[in-house]
């Protein structure tokens, strides 16, 4: 207690604020030595200590966000050629990355939690309200639809060769190449959902934007690939052309909230430095590409902006749990649960 009578009347007016209407609108009473500074003082906090645990993922996963997400959606225009009737040679090459993707996407999560075991433990069982077990059963379950659909469409020689194969066959084609593109959604777009239900705060603060931002990167990559691969269709020029409008907006708009005390990680430093030129490379550089009809480039030039898009955005994440004044901002400013474990993002346990 403070001997002060000025201090302990004002302390005693708070509680009676907090205590009539729930909230205290002024600002706090400063105490010295406490574990939180006030504002104007050193980026430091909690007896010196960040106040929150910084994720410890590895690069594998930077590469697994990339190479997921555009395995799924992958699976999803191997859907749109089936249905559009676009050359089968298409779908079974659409189909044919997805299928890579599958394979390479358990390597890299192993690889972050150093042994299978660990990666078979988090299919013991299955939580519907925790984005990594539903993460984890996605990709195990587009694993086992994209495997099935690309060796039927390999088995076929009237799929590969432009015949009619029996009504069954088509039938049951088509429902395993649905199943492939649902999951792949969900596969490409749940990495977002996973990262914006974190306490990292520039994770938390843009958890609406991140599955979105996902999802949308994850498509022009998959339709970058195609067109490397020799399908230069009218359609897949119409989503990089629509993809690097919509990068466009999205980096615009990170730049003009970059005053934001919760955002501050993507336009500072090494994390902003890879924002800044992943942005570039997939919205502006891949729109001016494809205007002048250099459609490979601009390809090029997308893939390139995908992979250090998702770097920059875990890179981001390091910087933010590890900077006090983010964390108190977002607590301020968004006083939402998060889910188990929101501090510790790894996919360790």
């Amino acid at each position: 207690m403070s001997t002060d009578p000025a201090f302990e009347a004002r302390l005693e007016a708070l509680r009676d604020e907090a205590g009539r209407t729930g909230a205290v609108r002024e600002p706090g009473m400063p105490i010295a030595g406490g574990p939180i500074p006030p504002a104007a003082a050193a980026p430091v906090a909690y007896y010196g200590q960040p106040i929150l645990k910084a994720p410890v993922w590895t690069w594998e996963i930077g590469l697994y966000l990339f190479i997921g997400g555009t395995a799924g959606m992958s699976g999803l225009l191997a859907l749109a050629g089936l249905v559009t009737a676009q050359p089968m040679a298409f779908v079974r090459t659409a189909l044919g990355v997805a299928f890579v993707g599958a394979l390479v996407s358990p390597a890299l999560l192993i690889a972050d939690l150093g042994r299978p075991a660990r990666f078979l433990n988090m299919l013991r069982v299955f939580k519907w309200r925790s984005a990594m077990s539903v993460g984890v059963w996605t990709l195990a379950t587009f694993s086992a639809f994209v495997a099935a659909a690309f060796l039927l469409v390999l088995a076929l020689p009237q799929l590969t060769q432009g015949g009619v194969p029996p009504t069954p066959l088509r039938v049951l084609a088509f429902l395993l190449v649905a199943g492939t593109a649902a999951c792949g959604a969900v596969l490409a777009t749940y990495t977002g959902v996973l990262l914006g239900a974190t306490a990292v705060p520039v994770w938390s603060s843009h958890h609406r934007l991140l599955p979105f931002h996902f999802g949308v990167v994850a498509l022009g990559s998959a339709s970058a690939i195609l067109e490397l691969l020799g399908f230069r269709l009218s359609a897949l020029q119409g989503i990089g052309l629509a993809v690097a409008a919509i990068e466009t907006g999205v980096g615009a708009w990170i730049e003009i909230t970059r005053g934001d005390s919760e955002g501050r990680a993507l336009t500072h430093g090494e994390s902003g430095l890879l924002m800044r030129v992943a942005g570039v490379g997939m919205g502006p550089a891949t729109l001016a590409l494809r205007a002048v009809g250099w459609t490979g480039v601009a390809a090029v030039s997308f893939l390139l902006g995908a992979v250090l898009s998702r770097y920059g955005w875990l890179r981001a994440g390091y910087v933010s749990a590890r900077d006090p004044e983010e964390t108190l901002a977002a607590q301020r400013g968004r006083p939402r649960a998060t889910g188990s474990g929101a501090s510790r993002p790894s996919v360790r346990r």
